[in-house]
């Protein structure tokens, strides 16, 4: 979904977010970052939000979704019995010959899953999993991608090809809010980050300025 340049993908009291924009959500356990997606994405109440140009705060998780949001929990939660292709697909909401065209798309993204395409998601590796995991997010091409803790357990080579695949993602207009715990690593990829606390935004900075601030860990701790 292609979104003017002067209409916020994402506008909260405190945050808005633009296309092709890669903000970090930091805090540590009980700080608010699944709840802050999950509001997001409708699973859980969250009041005043925007979405493409439009109020949402009434919209469903359905019609949400149908607006241009993907969405990767924490724990990668793959179809462990399908096959890579069949998870792409299972996905994919697009006519046939669009939904062959995305999942070639995904496979250039990750050619680790393209060299597997009819390995059962159960044989991959972790990362292999969280590949396909953020592929099959993206496979309704959403123009707001929503990531729970991506790297949790994962290899930092695996971690570099993943903020790799989001880089391309955003300079190709995908909005996205990354939550982390792991604040360095999440600053390294993101243009900004919101630091939270109790559910509360308590820092919005540029990721070069929260990276350098002496107060983040302690931000980070307050939970």
């Amino acid at each position: 979904m292609s979104t003017p340049p002067e209409m916020p993908v994402l506008g909260l009291p405190g945050l808005a977010l633009a296309s092709g924009e890669i903000v970090a959500v930091l805090g540590g356990n009980g700080s608010g970052k699944t709840s802050l997606l999950e509001g997001i994405l409708g699973l859980q109440p969250l009041s005043d939000l925007g979405l493409f140009g439009q109020d949402a705060s009434a919209l469903s998780v359905e019609q949400r979704v149908a607006l241009g949001i993907g969405y990767v929990p924490a724990g990668r939660r793959v179809f462990a019995g399908l096959t890579v292709r069949e998870n792409l697909e299972a996905a994919c909401g697009l006519p046939a010959r669009d939904r062959a065209s995305q999942v070639d798309a995904m496979f250039a993204l990750f050619p680790l899953l393209g060299e597997r395409p009819a390995a059962r998601a159960w044989l991959l590796s972790g990362g292999q999993q969280q590949m396909l995991a953020l592929a099959r997010a993206m496979m309704n091409r959403p123009g707001l991608l929503l990531l729970d803790e991506p790297t949790l357990g994962l290899a930092p080579r695996i971690v570099a090809e993943l903020f790799e695949a989001l880089r391309k993602l955003a300079a190709g207009g995908t909005a996205i809010l990354l939550a982390e715990q792991r604040a360095g690593l999440a600053l390294t990829v993101a243009r900004r980050g919101i630091v939270l606390s109790r559910g509360r935004i308590v820092r919005d900075a540029s990721a070069s300025a929260l990276a350098m601030d002496p107060t983040l860990s302690d931000l980070m701790a307050s939970g």
